[in-house]
C-alpha cells in the first residue's frame, strides 16, 4: 500500500513568510505552488519550484480566488468565464515558470475557498477543470475525494487524484468542516498521524460523527500556513512509514 503526502506552499509575498516550505519539502512528495491570485510572487514561485526539483518533490499549480487580503478563503461569485479565464492565467504562469526552471508542473489542485466551493457544485468545478485541462492538457487533477471535484474530473475522462486532508475535520457528505468551526483544524500532530492511518488502511474518509465513506485515497494533504504544519508532515509520514504505508508520488488515475 501507498500514498502520496502533499502540502500547500509558496504562500508568502515579498518579505511576508508564510509557513516554512524549506522544511516541509524535506517530507512530502508533492506540492501545490500559490500562483500569484490568493498568494505568492513571481521570486516565491521560483524559489519555491526549485527547491522542490532539487528535492524530486512532484510540482503542482495551485490556483485560488484573485483575494490575497483574504487569502483566498473567502466565497466570492464571479462569472464562470471570468474564473476559467483566472485560472488559465494562474496555471500559464506556474507552467512559464517551471519551464524556465528546467521543472515540470503534474497536477492540479484548486486552493481554498474555490477549492470548498467546487466540492459542493459539480458544475463549477467542471468549469474549472475544463479551463485548467485547455492551459495544461496532461495535468493531473486533484480532486477533494468523493465529492462533487471528483464527479467533475471523472466526468471529463481526467488523470484524477483523490486527496484526504490530514489537519482538517469531515462532514458526512465528505466537504470540510467550516474553519470558522470548533474542530475544524487539527493541531495535534500525533492525532493527524493516526487518523491518517486509519483513513489510508480504510480506504474511506472518517468524518467528525464517525461516518464512514468509502475512496480511493491517493494523496494527503498538510496545510502549509498551519504553525503545526511541519509537524503534521513529518508525524504523518512517520506513522504511515511505521504501519508499512509507503509514501510516493502518486501516479493519477482515470474513469
Amino acid at each position: 500500500m501507498q500514498v502520496d503526502l502533499n502540502a500547500d506552499m509558496g504562500e508568502s509575498f515579498g518579505p511576508w513568510t508564510m509557513g516554512d516550505d524549506a522544511a516541509l519539502l524535506h517530507t512530502v512528495t508533492s506540492a501545490n505552488i500559490a500562483c500569484g491570485a490568493h498568494a505568492g510572487d513571481p521570486d516565491v514561485m521560483a524559489e519555491t519550484m526549485g527547491i522542490a526539483l532539487e528535492r524530486g518533490v512532484g510540482i503542482g499549480a495551485h490556483p485560488g480566488f484573485a483575494d490575497i487580503q483574504g487569502f483566498g478563503r473567502r466565497r466570492i461569485d464571479i462569472p464562470l468565464k471570468s474564473l476559467q479565464n483566472s485560472i488559465r492565467c494562474q496555471v500559464g504562469a506556474s507552467l512559464g515558470m517551471a519551464r524556465a526552471l528546467g521543472a515540470e508542473v503534474r497536477h492540479i489542485k484548486l486552493h481554498g475557498a474555490l477549492g470548498n466551493m467546487t466540492s459542493e457544485n459539480e458544475e463549477m468545478a467542471r468549469g474549472c477543470y475544463e479551463a485548467a485541462l485547455s492551459a495544461h492538457p496532461d495535468a493531473i487533477i486533484m480532486v477533494l475525494a468523493a465529492t462533487a471535484q471528483e464527479r467533475a474530473a471523472r466526468s471529463l475522462g481526467a488523470r484524477f487524484a483523490c486527496e484526504i486532508f490530514a489537519d482538517r475535520a469531515y462532514n458526512a457528505d465528505a466537504t470540510l468542516v467550516d474553519r470558522r468551526k470548533p474542530g475544524a483544524v487539527i493541531h495535534d500532530a500525533n492525532l493527524a498521524g493516526n487518523r491518517m492511518v486509519e483513513m489510508v488502511k480504510a480506504q474511506a474518509i472518517i468524518t467528525e460523527d464517525g461516518t464512514r465513506i468509502d475512496t480511493p485515497i491517493d494523496s494527503i494533504c498538510c496545510h502549509g500556513d498551519t504553525p503545526e504544519a511541519v509537524e503534521i508532515a513529518a508525524s504523518v509520514r512517520r506513522t504511515l512509514e511505521a504501519e508499512g504505508i509507503s509514501v510516493k508520488m502518486f501516479e493519477g488515475r482515470t474513469g
